[in-house]
């Protein structure tokens, strides 16, 4: 029988704790070329507004599919922005194991990728942490890379007062202009829906690092040419990014390794300012539902 997994039943047992770990193997695997997945496959259903993208994989012990959708609209009538749904298969025997609801998934995964890929590049000391947005992955980011490092003092901006102010008094971080946000933080993070760059490399400090989130589509940028041009770009897929992230295909900035080759330690930490440009990939999407699979099924 095919089981039905809702939100509720996957927050009850997916933690960062064990999904920090999961997304290194995965991105090991990956880079490793251990999975099997293409780029995904993005339908544009209204230029600008409303997308379906598809997205599969298989790996040694996970397979399946995740249909998402991006609408940015959806922000402005309080509903999530990237409503998803997952079907899980068994890759021994093609059986259908599960379909479950992908939102908070896709949201703990993309921050657990970025924990992983922190903690890989960034000492551990007291950090000055600078959120820019203060949306879903912002708090998710907050949430997961406290996981892997400790804070002195977190900051946050966004274009919508208000929510930065709210944020801040729910997070106990400091709600500040963009760029006095970040200048001489330690890590920063870039969760927003930014067609046009909102971080310039001029205000981030030598050997800070950056976990570039938003600016999902070509066309689209949250980081300027001076910032990827100067610092050590990261990205999951190099396949992906050179096709999907405006930030990396319009910055023509050179890449300096996939994330799993550095969490596998095929390559090592560059030393110097990072960027990591999270675009998403199917394997995280699909070990995390094995993960909550087997962890509901033990429970």
């Amino acid at each position: 029988m095919i089981r039905s997994i809702s939100e509720a039943e996957i927050a009850r047992v997916l933690t960062y704790e064990r999904l920090i770990p999961a997304m290194e193997r995965a991105l090991s695997d990956f880079s490793t070329g251990e999975v099997i997945q293409p780029v995904r496959t993005m339908l544009t259903v209204e230029e600008e507004q409303r997308f379906l993208v598809l997205m599969p994989a298989v790996t040694e012990r996970a397979m399946g599919a995740k249909l998402v959708s991006l609408y940015p609209k959806n922000a402005a009538q309080g509903l999530p922005t990237h409503p998803a749904c997952i079907a899980l298969l068994e890759p021994a025997t093609g059986q259908p194991l599960a379909f479950m609801d992908a939102r908070l998934i896709t949201e703990m995964r993309t921050a657990a990728v970025s924990a992983a890929v922190t903690r890989r590049c960034v000492p551990s000391r007291p950090l000055i942490l600078a959120l820019i947005g203060s949306g879903v992955q912002a708090r998710a980011h907050l949430e997961a890379l406290r996981v892997v490092r400790s804070f002195s003092e977190v900051r946050v901006w966004s274009p919508t007062r208000a929510h930065a102010e709210r944020f801040a008094a729910e997070h106990g971080a400091r709600h500040l202009p963009l760029e006095e946000a970040v200048r001489d933080a330690d890590l920063i993070v870039t969760a927003t829906a930014a067609r046009e760059p909102v971080l310039r490399g001029a205000w981030v400090k030598r050997g800070a690092h950056v976990n570039a989130i938003g600016a999902a589509r070509p066309h689209w940028r949250e980081l300027d040419d001076a910032l990827l041009q100067h610092a050590a770009l990261i990205v999951d897929s190099r396949e992906a990014a050179l096709s999907e992230s405006g930030d990396v295909m319009l910055s023509r900035a050179p890449i300096f390794a996939e994330a799993g080759e550095l969490l596998s330690g095929r390559r090592p930490p560059a030393g110097a300012t990072t960027v990591f440009k999270s675009l998403g990939l199917a394997v995280e999407d699909l070990v995390t539902a094995r993960l909550v699979y087997d962890a509901l099924g033990a429970a």
